[in-house]
This record gives C-alpha cells, sequence and structure tokens, in this order.
C-alpha cells in the first residue's frame, strides 16, 4: 500500500490551497477510524505551532475526531516533543501535531503519534491515506460523540521533565533563537528555571513571523547573537521545536554532528556509551565518520527522516542517532527527536567534559560538501530519467571512493535533492559541475538551490 499525502514528516501543504480543512478534516476521520480499530480506546491529543493558519485546521481535526467517537485534549501552541511526550506518559492513544516545521508560515502540516510517542510507521500512514475516500457509514450518535476535553495543561508536566534532565546553569549565559515557533515561551522557561542567563530572540510569534528570519535553518541569527552578546553558546530551534543547532562564542555553528560526536565521546569517556555506534543519516559528513573512526565509533547511516533514525536505533541498541540539521534522538528520553532535551545534553556533556563550544568545534574538519535542490518532473521516479541516472553513475566514477554523491526526493517539498561530498573541495565541485551541465541541459530540470553544508545547513 502506497503512501501519497504523507512523507517523511507527515502530510505538508500550502495551508488553505493544498492543505484545507477538508483535508484535515478527512484524514481525521480516517485516522479516527485506521487507530480505533487497532485498540478500541479513543482519547487524542492534539498540538500546533504558531502559525496563523493552526486554529483552522485544529478546528476541522477535532470536529473529524469528535464525529468518530475519539475525545480531544487540545493543548494549542506547544512543541512537537511535548506531544510525543504526553501521549506516551499519560496513556493517550494518539497524538496529533499541526505545524510545518522548519517550512515558511504559508505551509502547514499534520503528523501522528502513536500511543508509544512515536511517528506511525509508514504502513498504518498509507492505511489511513487509504481510508480518507472511503464513506464512512456508521458514526457514533448520542452519548457516543466524543467529548472536547478543555483546561488540562499537560505542558507543565513537560517543562518539569525537562527541566529534571538537566544541571545546575547557574553561571552559563544562553542565547536562544525560538523561530517565533512552538517553543518561543518554553524553552526560556525550562533554561531560567535551570538558572541560566538568557538571552533571547524570536520569542514575538504573531502568526507570519514563524522561521522567518532565524531559527534551526538560518543559524547566522544565532551565531550572530551568540557572538555579539558574549554568550557561552547559542542555540536556535526550528518552528516546531523538535530540532536545535548551536553556535560558539566565536559565531560558528556546531550542527547535528558535531553536537552528536561531542555526547558519544564524553558518554565513551565514561563507558556509557554501548555498543559503540551512531546513527546517522545518509547526509551525514565523511569527516565526521573519519573523525569517529579515529575515535573508535562507527556511524551508521539511516534514511533521512527522524523516524527512521529511531527505527535503526531500536534494530541496533544505539544511544544516540540524529541528523546535521539538529534532529537527534536520545532513546533514554524519548523515542523522537526533541530540540530542548538535545540543548540540555550538549550542555550537560559540555559540563562533565570541562569543555568549551569552540572545543567541540575545533575536534575534526567536515568534507566539503553540497546540497542541490532540483526542480524535477516526478522526483520520486528519478531513477527512471536516464540522463539524471547517468550522471549520478558519471560522479559516482569520478569520486572512485574519494566521497560521495547521495540522491532523494524530499520528503517534504516537491524537490529532488543531491548531495554531494569529497576529500577536497576541488573534487566535489568537479563532480558537481558534470551533474549540473547534465541536468540543465537535459533533464528538463532546474537548480532552485545550492547550499554548501561544509559550515552550513539544508532544509
Amino acid at each position: 500500500m502506497s503512501r501519497e499525502l504523507f512523507g517523511t514528516d507527515g502530510i505538508r501543504g500550502v495551508a488553505n490551497k493544498t492543505l484545507t480543512a477538508e483535508l484535515a478534516l478527512s484524514v481525521s476521520l480516517a485516522a479516527g477510524k485506521v487507530i480505533a480499530s487497532q485498540n478500541h480506546l479513543k482519547t487524542v491529543v492534539i498540538g500546533r505551532d504558531t502559525r496563523t493558519s493552526g486554529p483552522m485546521l485544529e478546528s476541522a481535526m477535532v470536529s473529524g475526531f469528535l464525529s468518530m467517537g475519539w475525545d480531544v485534549i487540545a493543548l494549542g501552541i506547544v512543541p512537537t516533543p511535548c506531544i510525543s511526550y504526553v501521549t506516551r506518559t499519560e496513556g493517550f492513544d494518539l497524538g496529533a501535531v499541526i505545524s510545518a516545521s522548519h517550512n515558511p508560515a504559508p505551509d502547514n502540516g499534520i503528523k501522528f503519534f502513536g500511543s508509544n510517542g512515536r511517528k506511525l510507521d509508514d504502513s498504518l500512514e498509507a492505511e489511513i491515506e487509504s481510508q480518507m475516500n472511503t464513506p464512512i457509514i456508521d458514526r457514533p450518535q448520542g452519548e457516543k460523540i466524543g467529548r472536547l476535553i478543555q483546561g488540562i495543561d499537560l505542558s507543565r508536566r513537560y517543562v518539569d521533565h525537562l527541566v529534571s534532565l538537566g544541571r545546575d546553569l547557574n553561571g552559563l549565559t544562553l542565547a536562544i533563537d525560538a523561530a517565533n515557533g512552538a517553543a518561543y515561551s518554553i524553552a526560556i522557561e525550562v533554561f531560567t528555571k535551570l538558572g541560566a542567563k538568557v538571552i533571547s530572540t524570536g520569542i514575538e510569534p504573531d502568526g507570519i513571523n514563524i522561521n522567518a528570519v532565524g531559527g534551526a535553518t538560518k543559524p547566522n541569527t544565532i551565531m550572530d547573537l551568540t557572538k555579539n552578546s558574549g554568550a557561552d553558546l547559542g542555540v536556535a530551534f526550528d518552528g516546531d521545536a523538535d530540532r536545535a543547532v548551536f553556535s560558539d562564542r566565536q559565531g560558528r555553528l556546531i550542527n547535528g554532528d558535531r553536537t552528536m560526536g561531542c555526547w558519544a565521546i564524553q558518554k565513551k569517556s565514561g563507558g556509557a556509551l554501548d555498543p559503540l555506534e551512531i546513527i546517522g543519516t545518509v547526509m551525514s559528513n565523511g569527516g565526521f565518520e573519519r573523525y569517529l573512526l579515529s575515535k573508535g565509533i562507527t556511524l551508521n547511516r539511516a534514511p533521512v527522516g527522524d523516524k527512521y533514525v529511531s527505527e535503526r536505533i531500536d534494530l541496533t541498541g544505539a544511544k544516540i542517532g540524529g541528523e546535521q540539521s539538529g534532529h537527534i534522538i536520545f532513546p533514554e528520553f524519548g523515542p523522537t527527536g526533541d530540540g530542548i532535551v538535545t540543548a540540555i545534553q550538549l550542555i550537560n556533556s559540555l559540563l562533565t567534559s570541562n569543555l568549551s563550544a569552540e572545543q567541540v568545534y575545533d575536534e575534526f574538519e567536515p568534507w566539503p560538501q553540497l546540497l542541490l535542490n532540483v526542480e524535477i518532473p516526478t522526483p520520486k521516479d528519478w531513477k527512471s530519467n536516464k540522463i539524471v541516472a547517468d550522471s549520478v553513475s558519471e560522479a559516482e566514477n569520478l569520486l572512485e571512493g574519494k566521497g560521495r554523491i547521495n540522491v532523494r526526493p524530499s520528503g517534504t517539498q516537491p524537490v529532488l535533492r543531491i548531495m554531494i561530498e569529497a576529500e577536497t573541495q576541488d573534487l566535489r565541485d568537479k563532480v558537481e559541475e558534470t551533474v549540473r551541465s547534465a541536468l540543465e541541459n537535459g533533464a528538463l530540470a532546474r537548480i532552485i538551490s545550492r547550499i554548501d553544508l561544509t559550515y552550513a545547513l539544508g532544509d
């Protein structure tokens, strides 16, 4: 059974255009039907980020679940990982989040978490899709219609959980960019309670400024703030706060690779990293992999998407896994990425190791790496495009074991993502030119962006 609506992180689209109230109603009706058939219990907790379209989609989803006999607890604006946490710890049957994560404000999205706090697996998402076009004949009536339960602030329990994970941060100055997103209040509260002096930006959401000028995918904002304010460390969250990236005092980016390396090596030194393995993705930098090997740690690559990282963690028993983008999973604390947990864990590691963020940054040199975002007809079927496939084959021959090329359709946007990395910049750029020429000259393709990932971030 295939999925067309669900990508690597739920459903995404332009709100009120491709992601309409009707679609939100339809998917909640289908989810209510499918999940209820799995466990016969019917309570869903719903959260959203700060986008203007959030209440519209939330109202439609609440109606759908109530119509299917589900009780609904709507928490309003909370980070995505808050929904994962309360779903698995408070005995709910389903969690739903209305957010497009790092995407711009006109977009929005829908994603679900099972009772274990994990994102639904692909087969269950496909089943929900298949039921969206099936008429629902037998709906509950009277007292069997679901109830909207209001006034329960479960986010307080999430905040208490986060604070319990941290150390006393008295004397630490922390710069925070909340991207005008879901963490705009909670992140400041957590680190203030832990004792840090907080310097913040991106904490005045107006519904349309989410991810607009900062956040995890525009890290220059936190890099400048950290450097100019003299903070010890800077952290930037994305719109739904399931990812975090950092800046050292010099304004240099500490991405997910460097964050995981710092944490894992500190744990290894204390004998607490078993197995000696990190779960990365096909995007993890080759320089990072070489660095880990020099420390006796293996990098195991999963497909892009934190739920695939989570699945690989389950298979291997690894203690950490994640992406360059800052989606990092610590299975001891939860099955999905949580930006605030990531920030707490990095700070704990720095304090335990008596290291500064600058020392973490200087630990290794990444391989030159770039990402081409390509607009091409049917990106999911790129392998059947002979020109694209031949250019990739030629690139692999040029690299000859001295780098990698990875091609994948985006799970969140209608584009093809081509990552190229090599041991030297000259080789990387030579391979890029080979691929670019083939795409632009004969593949009906348009390169819409080129991102140098060596010291920056992609989507």
